[in-house]
């Protein structure tokens, strides 16, 4: 009989410890489950807007052809979000006279490392610059003494 009552024993503390770990899954569990509902409520809140944001595209559309505008239809996007549709304007294809604004658009970007300025078109292609063989030498000159700045840099700084 001494013996029953150890193994009881043993049992019931094995028991405490399984109720608390399957506790804390449980707990893992719901946890899991209200993150789902989350993304759930978010999709659905999403999708909404999207709806309601073509179905004001297309409303536009349709006061453009129509030359009166009928009262209550001055302010119709104010309740969409500014983040929502600018999302949808970023994600539509972009025309060809926006690409060709964009790639006209030239500017100049210093590179830190060798002390360059070079010439990037729209997106970000590299320009050819003519220069004199005179300015070509002290480009050259620049960019050796910056390139040997910034090594120094590095170096210093580890």
């Amino acid at each position: 009989m001494g013996k029953s009552k150890s193994k009881n024993k043993r049992r019931s503390s094995s028991d405490d410890s399984s109720s608390s770990s399957s506790d804390a899954s449980e707990q893992k569990k719901k946890l899991r489950e209200l993150k789902m509902k989350l993304k759930k409520e978010k999709r659905k809140t999403e999708k909404a807007l999207k709806k309601k944001l073509k179905e004001l595209k297309k409303q536009k559309k349709l006061l453009k052809g129509s030359t009166s505008q009928s009262p209550g239809h001055e302010n119709e996007t104010a309740d969409i979000p500014i983040e929502l549709m600018e999302k949808s304007k970023a994600m539509a294809p972009m025309t060809k006279e926006e690409w060709e604004k964009k790639q006209s658009v030239i500017r100049r970007v210093l590179d830190e490392e060798t002390g360059r300025h070079r010439l990037i078109k729209g997106d970000g292609e590299v320009l050819e610059e003519i220069v004199s063989y005179d300015r070509h030498k002290q480009i050259n000159q620049q960019a050796t003494r910056a390139d040997g700045d910034f090594f120094q840099m590095k170096t210093i700084n580890k």
